[in-house]
């Protein structure tokens, strides 16, 4: 089974094409930053009239992650995450930074509030700014889903579905016949049709995790899941370019699909050039927070597949930016959500309205003590799909007794 990039993105855009949306909160930064010029005190005498101005910010840090609330002065709240990992670093940034930017804003104004955060932050780009952010951007999709009624794949014009999963594996310390094995359980136990597997080494500079293991990897994966079953690959950003395009003809040998990360991230003109050489669709830019790099990125071609993290780049606000940036230039989004934390609920509701949205969500496949009774309901894979959680906002309720046990700070 040959893969053919045109072919694949063509096939992309006809499914994103079923799907009713409206991209408002993609297209509006320009907009908005002339708005703000013209007018820079006006969302100021907005808040004063609308008597819904955000009160207090709080984080509750626990281990890898931290769960974010926000209230207005009426009591309404909404819950969202800062993205895992040194989260306790992105909660202290939180409260200095970026809490003092959102409190006695309306929070309807939330495209405003986030360019300001970025604005007001210019000499700290970007990584600890952008979680940050992404903690009250998305605590404040789930207000204002729970003040109307709507889930936040309903506010962007999406609807409620099931949605494909591929299983993400994070594994590069087990053996090929393992992992193979193991996946192939995994397609016939809860039905996935798509898998991803990691290749070659993080950073790695050409070298694999251990000879020849990428070799044995993927052909033994290919057998033991079938040609019916969707196999992507992961990088992580391993490659020169000589030796991604050697790689990549493997993949291509293999019918592989999905080529993630294969150079360095920052090396844009390195992965571009993979890109020309190369059949199978390069994917890039979990890694990416500067909505600047993703204009360069997308209008050099330097992927063709774009894969924001919702908690990496800023919250859904500036991910559907870059959505809408991939749909202009005809180009699928897959987000990234590499754990079963918050991500993943917030990434299936966005893939359930965005036009572009890819044929599958992420769904990691390890087990992650960490996100244990974070929130409920949990997500779960049925027949190969993990339903979009029901309900207002984000439609799952975050843990009392998790949060109990969190280390608590709030700006007011």
């Amino acid at each position: 089974m040959k893969v053919d990039r045109r072919g694949f993105l063509k096939t992309l855009s006809l499914l994103g094409a079923t799907v009713p949306v409206t991209m408002k909160q993609g297209r509006v930064a320009a907009s908005e930053a002339a708005t703000r010029q013209n007018n820079p005190d006006g969302d100021k005498a907005k808040d004063r009239t609308t008597g819904l101005r955000i009160e207090s910010v709080e984080t509750f840090t626990r281990g890898p992650v931290s769960i974010v609330r926000v209230r207005t002065e009426d009591g309404a709240e909404g819950y969202g995450q800062i993205a895992p990992f040194n989260a306790d670093i992105s909660a202290t940034v939180l409260h200095r930074q970026i809490a003092p930017s959102f409190l006695g804003r309306n929070p309807d104004d939330l495209d405003v509030l986030v360019d300001r955060c970025i604005e007001a932050n210019y000499k700290f780009p970007w990584s600890y700014v952008c979680r940050a952010i992404a903690g009250v951007d998305t605590a404040i999709w789930d207000l204002r889903g729970k003040r109307e009624g709507k889930s936040v794949s309903e506010l962007l014009g999406g609807k409620l579905r099931a949605i494909p999963a591929y299983g993400s594996s994070m594994r590069r310390d087990i053996k090929p016949a393992e992992e193979a094995e193991r996946l192939a359980r995994l397609r016939d136990t809860k039905g996935f049709r798509a898998f991803k597997i990691r290749i070659g080494k993080v950073c790695g500079h050409d070298q694999d995790e251990w000879p020849s293991r990428t070799e044995e990897l993927v052909p033994a994966v290919r057998k033991a899941i079938g040609n019916g079953v969707s196999l992507l690959v992961d990088g992580n950003s391993c490659y020169t370019p000589r030796k991604a395009i050697e790689v990549g003809k493997l993949l291509e040998g293999n019918a592989v699909c999905h080529f993630e990360e294969p150079c360095p991230y920052w090396e844009l003109e390195w992965t571009a050039e993979v890109v020309a050489a190369l059949n199978v669709p390069v994917a890039g830019g979990e890694q990416d927070n500067d909505l600047a790099q993703w204009r360069r990125m997308i209008r050099m071609r330097a992927v063709d597949i774009v894969q924001p993290d919702i908690c990496y780049v800023g919250g859904m606000t500036r991910a559907l930016r870059v959505a809408a940036m991939a749909a202009e230039a005809g180009l699928p989004c897959v987000p990234h959500s590499a754990n079963l934390s918050l991500v993943t609920v917030f990434t299936l509701h966005m893939l359930a309205a965005v036009p572009n949205a890819g044929p599958h969500v992420e769904f990691s496949i390890e087990p992650t003590s960490w996100t244990n009774d974070m929130y409920q309901p949990a997500l779960e894979v049925r027949d190969g799909t993990v339903a979009v959680p029901q309900g207002p906002g984000w439609g799952v309720t975050i843990n009392p007794a998790w949060l109990a046990a969190a280390q608590p700070q709030v700006s007011e």
